[in-house]
């Protein structure tokens, strides 16, 4: 079977479906015509499925010529709060809103991998389930999916993903694979410091929330850069603070707002525990207080080293000069890492950023992102070829 150019004969189909996806990007847990546009597709190509996340999610299963093992692929559905300004002829109709990270295109991938996969399901045993999750972006779509048995009935063996966009240095169409840590942890929290506000001209009948916010600020670098290890990875990133109303009163409270990101469990419990302790601290020093809330969103990413490496020589028999090793992982975060903790699996890069109409290349959440669609075929390839030799 000519994997490649099944993919090729469906990348119409496919760069069709994206640009619908993309014109009606939707939020978090709520994606009703999403949902509804991947249903109408899955029906049209005779392929069964179940709804989960209230209807939000969905899991199609095809099962091949007799019993085997489950090999699920996934692929993210939500979009981002972002205007979009691409200018493309496909724009979003939902304004305010944008697919702005490529879950349109791995919706899309993972639909077409599905037509031809079931069109052949007579060349495998086994099943394959395809997970289309919402709320990737926030709050994390993948654990009600995995709480709502999405991985049994039948029992998944091995699981793989795939993000578009760039990566790191990755040339332009290459397929970027990493063992193990691939994307860090990510989690937020939040930290009130309460003072006591007044005249700014007569400070020292105050005590002031900024000057111990400033305080706390610096303190929470020396978390990484003297607490953990130089050889370990980890940031912690303060990117909102809040507080004051003009030039001359000092504010009762200072609220901040910030991500901290590790590739260790046990350094995000340590950066966990020592943002709490270091802003109370500082507070309590200065006369004040300090309110923190930490809460935990997605896990460090683990990419399974026996299926990644398997996954990559599937696809350096496909696409043998587009492979490419990722040195490094990254501190971005995903939900797919979910899924890797409760089976084995890979999550892989496919380098296919497009640039825009002023020539430049724009990241993944920007507003003027976009895909070079003719990438997209490689995708579908992978995807249909793993699981041909996974349940062969």
């Amino acid at each position: 079977m000519d994997i490649i150019k099944l993919a090729k004969e469906n990348e119409a189909l496919c760069i069709e479906m994206r640009r619908e996806l993309h014109k009606i990007p939707e939020l978090e847990l709520n994606l009703p015509k999403t949902v509804k546009y991947v249903k109408e597709k899955l029906d049209e190509f005779g392929i069964s499925y179940k709804e989960f996340v209230n209807g939000n999610g969905i899991v199609a299963t095809i099962y091949g010529k007799e019993d085997g093992k489950c090999l699920a692929i996934r692929a993210d559905m939500d979009a981002l709060p972002i205007k979009e300004e691409t200018g493309l002829s496909f724009m979003s109709t939902h304004e305010g809103n944008m697919h702005a990270c490529g879950h349109d295109s791995h919706t899309a991938i993972a639909l077409t991998a599905a037509k031809i996969i079931n069109e052949n399901k007579d060349k495998f045993k086994g099943a394959v389930k395809f997970i289309f999750q919402p709320g990737e972006e926030v709050p994390g779509g993948a654990e009600p999916m995995i709480r709502e048995g999405c991985l049994e009935n039948p029992k998944v063996d091995h699981i793989i993903g795939m993000h578009g966009g760039k990566l790191s240095d990755m040339p332009q169409g290459s397929i970027g694979f990493k063992e193990k840590e691939l994307m860090a942890s990510m989690d937020i929290f939040s930290i009130k410091v309460k003072g006591k506000g007044g005249h700014g001209a007569n400070p020292q009948m105050t005590v002031d929330p900024i000057i111990i916010s400033g305080e706390i600020l610096m303190s929470l670098q020396k978390i990484v850069s003297r607490e953990i290890a130089p050889i370990e990875r980890a940031l912690i990133s303060v990117c909102k603070i809040n507080g004051g109303t003009t030039q001359n009163i000092i504010p009762d409270e200072v609220n901040m707002l910030g991500t901290a990101r590790a590739l260790d469990e046990n350094t995000r419990d340590l950066i966990e525990n020592r943002i709490g302790e270091i802003a109370d601290g500082i507070a309590k020093t200065y006369g004040g207080s300090a309110e923190t809330e930490y809460t935990r969103f997605y896990p460090v990413l683990n990419n399974d080293p026996d299926f990644t490496n398997y996954v990559k020589e599937i696809t350096a028999e496909l696409f043998p000069e587009d492979v490419f090793d990722l040195s490094d992982p990254t501190m971005g975060g995903e939900d797919m890492a979910f899924y890797l903790k409760e089976v084995p699996g890979t999550f892989l890069f496919l380098s296919n950023l497009a640039p825009a109409k002023d020539g430049k290349y724009y990241p993944n959440h920007n507003s003027k992102f976009d895909l070079d669609e003719k990438e997209f075929y490689k995708g579908v390839s992978i995807f249909v070829a793993t699981a041909f030799d996974f349940l062969k």
